[in-house]
């Protein structure tokens, strides 16, 4: 069976930026980029307790870890963007 909770954290990364781009404005989609941001890092956090509970690999997570600093890197650089376009 699948790990639900990192499905569910890894679906919200993109949720938060879609729904921030349905809004009015560089603001509120760097305020939802921000909010991916933290879905990112929940997704970090949740990859680390699946690798303690012996559910990925040592490698698995890893990699992944490694990806996801890579996209929270990519959030911080478009909020630091959208900020400097005001």
């Amino acid at each position: 069976m699948a790990y639900l909770p990192i499905r569910r954290a890894a679906s919200s990364i993109p949720c938060n930026i879609a729904e921030g781009c349905g809004r009015n404005g560089d603001a509120e989609l760097a305020r939802f980029c921000l909010i991916a941001r933290g879905s990112a890092s929940e997704l970090e956090y949740q990859i680390l307790l699946a690798h303690d509970l012996k559910l990925i690999t040592s490698e698995h997570c890893e990699e992944l870890s490694t990806e996801i600093t890579e996209i929270k890197r990519m959030l911080t650089v478009l909020v630091q963007k959208l900020n400097a376009d005001r």
